[in-house]
């Protein structure tokens, strides 16, 4: 059965750090890190703001363009490496917000940075064989990183949600095919009760990340005879802002092609929320009959591939509520100390 998306959704907090501010308060070079990373500010989630409420809001604004009623759904899935409890499901919280009734699946993902592409096939794979006709995926994150390393520079907050179906008229653009490539790559991680996790510098880069995009990309694209001209937009995830430039050049697509859905460089890595991020993006300028190109990565690791296509129906859709560009160009900008400030009062919340 033929599954589409009936409605997606961005979210992404006000606040905004600077490159400069980070590299002033650990006496860091500016111009090397910007060069390094190609990131100039980052989104941080507010002091009362976590994965569930940057969820919900993503979720509404998909909802909004679905045009649907919460109690039509029945899944809901969310990918992120930050939720709230240890033990005890963000789904069924998002959920109750939502105002979802008790009849549905509910359940966390994480798989690293990839956790919201995960949850999209979790959502397929209910909806392509009519166990649901609706199921809502999220990935959404407030991304943590030890204060002074590399990762404090990309490290953001934001949420993007996504609504299959199988009813063919309602689609807003149609996933043509999806696949995945795994392995026990382990280039970042963190261990129970740790704070903050752990990397292993450049071996994030060739063995993990590229090795992933490169053979999710060619395996997706050699199955359907297909090649990067034949699409109009690529959104690669996004650990920093030069990696997806990289990838792009390394498999034959233009900047032109990348360009609509790379965000990181203002606001950020959101992990399980910046691959669909980059999708909401997309699909808020996108025309119909426009071919897209998802991969995600998540350490550990591993790529979820997707082949989109739009529909007619999207155009009519895309100003029903926010969009991803009013999200970033909402801002308020914050010192290091109140960002630091707000990560531990939010933190010291849960004590």
């Amino acid at each position: 059965m033929t599954v589409g998306i009936v409605g997606y959704g961005a979210y992404i907090p006000r606040y905004r750090l600077t490159t400069e501010e980070i590299t002033h308060a650990w006496s860091h070079d500016h111009a090397k890190m910007v060069a390094s990373l190609a990131i100039h500010e980052k989104a941080v989630a507010g002091q009362d703001e976590d994965t569930v409420t940057i969820a919900v809001q993503a979720a509404e604004n998909a909802l909004v363009r679905a045009q649907l009623l919460p109690d039509k759904l029945g899944a809901l899935y969310i990918g992120s490496e930050s939720h709230p409890y240890a033990v005890k499901p963000s789904a069924t919280i998002v959920g109750t917000a939502l105002g979802l009734t008790r009849d549905y699946l509910a359940a966390d993902m994480e798989f690293a940075c990839k956790g919201g592409t995960a949850a999209v096939q979790a959502a397929y794979g209910l909806v392509a064989s009519d166990v649901v006709r609706y199921a809502l995926a999220i990935g959404a994150d407030v991304a943590q990183a030890t204060p002074g390393d590399i990762l404090e520079y990309s490290a953001a907050a934001g949420g993007a949600a996504c609504i299959l179906g199988n009813q063919k008229n309602e689609f807003l653009a149609v996933i043509e095919k999806t696949l995945s490539i795994s392995s026990d790559t382990p280039d970042f991680w963190r261990r129970s009760l740790q704070q903050y996790p752990e990397h292993l510098g450049r071996f994030t880069a060739e063995p993990a990340y590229f090795a992933h995009i490169y053979e999710a990309t060619e395996k997706i694209l050699s199955e359907n005879s297909l090649q990067a001209k034949d699409f109009d937009v690529v959104v690669f995830h996004q650990p920093n802002g030069k990696f997806p430039v990289t990838a792009a050049k390394k498999l034959g697509f233009s900047l032109q092609q990348l360009q609509p859905g790379l965000l990181c460089p203002l606001v950020g890595n959101s992990y399980s929320a910046t691959a669909l991020l980059g999708l909401t993006a997309v699909l808020d300028q996108a025309e119909a009959g426009q071919k897209i190109l998802l991969i995600s990565y998540g350490s550990g690791s591993g790529s979820d591939a997707f082949i989109i296509t739009t529909t007619k129906l999207l155009k009519k859709r895309q100003q029903l509520t926010a969009t991803t560009a009013d999200y970033i160009e909402r801002k308020e900008y914050v010192s290091y100390l109140r960002y630091r400030q707000m990560y531990a009062r939010r933190e010291g919340s849960k004590q």
